[in-house]
């Protein structure tokens, strides 16, 4: 996929000096430079009326984290299954522009592309959580409010992270993207304790809905390269999406992963179920017109989501989890953002608690490395 190109940079004054903001500079010459003051008002209403959160998203600002970077997924939602899983964002919105993005509501007063310059104190935030906790086992992922890796070829965060985690014991990192941006991770050694992971459809989706990332095949040929380099993969089957002849397109799906990559150095699969708000189901009417994902059916849940009705949605988990055992027998599988009644509509039973889920996730993995001694890098 191509290198992403802001219209304008922005530097909040005093990070001119950070090395993020150095980096980016040097690879993007050419664009223009504006330092503002902190507080600088907030991005997206100089679009002239037109599409104001696309044009926040051309504009990057270099600022500093004020709070707190270690949060809890907000997945985590009473009533629905939770695995635990604890997030950090380098990054607030995203150069793609998938048209199911929660983005573009969660962020729409303030869609600036802002890059958090003091890398530093995330570091430092996470040593103080995971180190002090050596008898906790944690997972914490990257790609909450952004794609993890789509910009890395500018930002380098990967070289901050992946080296970082590596040397913890008790402690995994996943970054999740749709890009084929991987060339920062293939000279660095993450010890088995970093996780790329893909979000895939099937490609038919991923042209018609997931504008700007990167093609299917793109980037099944990414996660072959970073398996090869000593990573383990993750794949995200989330959002399912229905559609005429979707059977045959996510068997086809699953069939291509697993004949591209080593299912035994695959850390973990989920699914989850497309889920919109009322509030982005109409921002999606307004940005994608053309969008068939609103046409589907979908009902109201206990969380305020629309979410496939439960029937369909159920069988559509049952057909994703027979492929992928019968490609992954030994991979574990779990889905996001399901209630307990699903899960055991699905897979016979459910959770008795949210650290069962973690603890199947993280512990494997973990505890091949520390049988292993070194990462693998066979490849299928």
């Amino acid at each position: 996929m191509e290198l992403y190109k802001p219209s304008e940079i922005l530097i909040e004054r005093g990070e001119e000096d950070a090395p993020v903001v150095q980096r980016t500079l040097a690879r993007l010459p050419e664009v223009p430079v504006r330092i503002v003051d902190k507080g600088w008002e907030r991005g997206g209403t100089e679009s002239n009326g037109t599409d104001s959160f696309a044009a926040g998203k051309r504009r990057l600002l270099f600022t500093r984290q004020h709070s707190t970077f270690l949060e809890h997924c907000p997945a985590g939602t009473p009533g629905l299954v939770c695995c635990n899983y604890l997030v950090v964002s380098l990054i607030s919105n995203c150069p793609m522009d998938c048209s199911y993005c929660f983005l573009q509501e969660y962020l729409a007063n303030n869609p600036t592309l802002k890059v958090f310059t003091n890398v530093a104190d995330l570091l430092h935030e996470v040593a103080a959580v995971v180190d002090r906790q050596p008898w906790r086992q944690f997972r914490i992922g990257t790609g909450e409010l952004s794609d993890s890796l789509a910009l890395d070829a500018l930002l380098g965060f990967s070289a901050d992270l992946v080296p970082f985690f590596a040397e913890r014991k008790n402690a995994l990192l996943e970054l999740k993207t749709k890009s084929d941006c991987v060339a920062g991770l293939l000279t660095l050694d993450p010890k088995d304790r970093v996780v790329v992971s893909w979000s895939l459809t099937p490609p038919e989706i991923v042209e018609r809905e997931e504008h700007g990332t990167a093609a299917f095949c793109a980037r099944l040929e990414a996660a072959r390269r970073v398996q090869m380099a000593g990573y383990k993969l993750g794949f995200h089957f989330d959002p399912l999406i229905e559609y005429p002849g979707w059977e045959e397109g996510y068997r086809d799906t699953v069939a291509r992963v697993f004949s591209t990559i080593d299912p035994r150095r695959v850390a973990w699969v989920s699914l989850g179920s497309l889920r919109l708000t009322p509030a982005l189901r109409v921002t999606m009417r307004r940005r994608f017109p053309q969008t068939r994902l609103l046409s589907g059916e979908q009902v109201p849940c206990a969380d305020g989501k629309w979410r496939t009705f439960q029937a369909l949605r159920v069988k559509m988990y049952r057909a994703l989890a027979g492929w992928l055992r019968e490609a992954a027998p030994q991979v574990p599988l779990y889905m996001c953002m399901e209630t307990a009644p699903v899960w055991e509509k699905v897979f016979g039973r459910a959770p008795t608690c949210d650290k069962e889920v973690a603890r199947a996730l993280v512990a494997p993995n973990l505890a091949n490395h520390e049988k292993s001694g070194s990462p693998s890098t066979d490849s299928a």
